[in-house]
């Protein structure tokens, strides 16, 4: 069936393999679309797992108003970069499962408001940054006292271990937490309540949409919801194959980094 381009009002976009490119950065041609976009008076949603304080200028580099979920929903700042929604993990809940033996080859990070905490420096983690706007400190969990976060997160080489530490997590606080792979070396975990799908929701309540007047663009199984609920959507070409599977009434589109989703909306939205 022909999509009807004509009933989308908004545009909702991941960043790191969606929206940026494998240098982590927005192309020139992305940026044009974008502001063209803003032009003929699209809203536009970005919704990231990345911290709002590294997200921020990425955004504001696209050069045109927009929403900006961060922390998987965590997190709401409007187009002028007012908080308008916050959402942290409480302390106990954190060392619940800092308390489970975690084993030290895992690289562990705290979402704190100004900086992430982690226990060792790691490269890869640090290259996501282009502009070292949100710093990292080197903590020892074992003494601190507030724990509490905006986001936990575990990051390994091998995806397979990071599957099983998942697995001994939730078989204890799938109550409390639900979890998503943003990337397959990245393990999230979340407060139940926390989603992009549910964060994206008060922002379309907040302009008078609706989900079926939106497009949205993803790649990683923490877009999943999202992907779900919109009127149309498309999964990039770099996506995880097991998210393709899971999703396989949906179209999938040019990759990332050959600048899929201003493309695609080039392509079927402007006249």
């Amino acid at each position: 069936m022909t999509a009807d381009f004509s009933k989308i009002k908004v545009i909702v976009s991941d960043l790191d393999g969606t929206l940026l490119n494998n240098k982590h950065q927005i192309s020139e041609y992305t940026k044009a679309v974008f502001q063209q976009l803003h032009n003929e008076n699209y809203l536009i949603i970005v919704a990231t797992g990345r911290h709002h304080l590294d997200a921020l200028p990425i955004v504001e580099d696209l050069g045109c108003p927009a929403y900006l979920v961060t922390s998987n929903g965590a997190r709401i700042h409007s187009p002028t970069k007012e908080l308008i929604y916050s959402f942290d993990i409480k302390s106990d809940a954190i060392k619940s499962i800092l308390d489970m033996d975690i084993d030290p080859e895992f690289t562990t990070v705290l979402f704190k408001e100004k900086a992430w905490q982690t226990n060792k420096e790691n490269k890869k983690l640090n290259s996501f940054q282009t502009v070292m706007n949100y710093p990292f400190e080197i903590v020892d969990y074992s003494v601190m006292e507030d724990l509490s976060a905006i986001k936990l997160f575990f990051t390994h080489d091998n995806h397979y271990k990071l599957v099983e530490l998942k697995d001994k997590i939730m078989k204890v606080h799938s109550e409390e937490f639900h979890y998503a792979f943003s990337l397959p070396f990245c393990l999230e975990f979340m407060d139940k309540s926390v989603d992009k799908s549910v964060a994206i929701s008060k922002i379309l309540a907040i302009e008078n949409y609706t989900f079926e007047e939106s497009i949205a663009f993803g790649d990683g199984f923490n877009d999943e919801k999202m992907l779900i609920s919109s009127g149309k959507s498309l999964i990039m070409e770099n996506a995880v194959e097991s998210l393709k599977s899971k999703l396989k009434h949906l179209e999938v589109i040019n990759s990332n980094d050959n600048e899929g989703v201003a493309k695609y909306l080039s392509a079927n939205l402007f006249s």
